[in-house]
Parts: structure tokens; C-alpha cells; sequence
């Protein structure tokens, strides 16, 4: 999968500094500033639960990937679905879910990075009791993203304890 480093790297700069300026309120709470806007709800079936996105750069001629912040709400999860070209997960707060078919899901956490390999159908969003808030870039070269079967509860919730 190519990326253009020169769009990238800026990203990923974002990223970690949105990572390290949390700043602490008393002895035993953290607070969160919002890096970028929560955005709009996504309103089509392609999700469970409630989540929004705020586009942050859309693919073009320049440019073949496209780069999106994804609140999700606690619950809330995509489809299980495939990208083409490939996508980078980029976990900016909360705890998280995120699941290749035939893997075993993996636990997210603000700082986690996930590469989903291009064609290999997945899911991700939040877990049950907390908000998970991510970026991801998504790249386009190859076609739009192929949305597939709802994740069933029994799969959301397999090896959650």
C-alpha cells in the first residue's frame, strides 16, 4: 500500500501530540480536549449504535486517501467491511474494539495504531461501557470502502469480561 509520507507524517504528528496534551484536573481525573470536532451522526445502516464523523481531508487527484475522526458512542461498532487500499486506524481516546474475520478482537486504547491490511474484512468502534474516538485514513486508489454483514452481539461480545 503507498501513502504519500509527505501528507502522512503531518498526521501522525497530530496524532501524538493530541496523545501527550492531556492535562490532569486534581489527583485522579483526567480530562480530555477534543482534538478535532465530533462531527455529524452517521446516519446510514452501515453501524450499530450511534457514532459520528468529522471528514477531515477527502481523497483526490493529489491525494488518494482520505482521512476521517469516528466518535464512537459506548456499544457502538461499524459493519464488518473491507478497504481496497487498506486503512490505518489512529486511537485517539477511550477504549475500543477492533476484529479481522478469523482473528481474535483486539483491545484499543489512546495511542494504538492498527493497520488494516488492504481486502481483509474487519470491524472496529467502541467497547460496551466507554467512548472510543479514533482517526482513520483510509486510502481510495483502489475503490470505496465494501460494507458487509452487521457484527452480531455474539461477536461484539465474545472475550469481553
Amino acid at each position: 500500500m503507498k501513502y504519500n509520507l509527505k501528507y502522512i507524517l503531518p498526521l501522525v504528528v497530530v496524532f501524538f501530540t493530541a496523545c501527550n496534551n492531556n492535562q490532569k484536573t486534581g489527583n485522579t481525573k483526567q480530562q480530555t480536549e477534543l482534538v478535532f470536532p465530533q462531527g455529524e451522526k452517521i446516519t446510514n445502516a452501515n453501524f450499530t449504535g450511534t457514532a459520528y464523523l468529522q471528514p477531515l481531508m477527502d481523497a483526490d487527484s493529489l491525494n488518494s486517501i482520505s482521512v476521517g475522526n469516528v466518535t464512537f458512542e459506548p456499544g457502538a461498532r461499524s459493519n464488518w467491511h473491507l478497504h481496497p487500499a487498506g486503512q490505518i486506524i489512529l486511537a485517539l481516546d477511550g477504549k475500543g474494539y477492533y476484529q479481522e474475520k478469523g482473528s481474535t478482537k483486539r483491545i484499543l486504547q489512546k495511542g494504538d495504531v492498527i493497520k488494516c491490511p488492504p481486502n481483509v474484512p474487519h470491524w472496529h468502534g467502541a467497547s460496551a461501557d466507554t467512548e472510543f474516538i479514533q482517526i482513520a485514513i483510509t486510502g481510495r486508489e483502489k475503490g470505496p470502502t465494501v460494507w458487509l454483514e452487521v457484527v452480531r452481539d455474539e461477536e461484539y461480545n465474545d472475550g469481553v469480561k
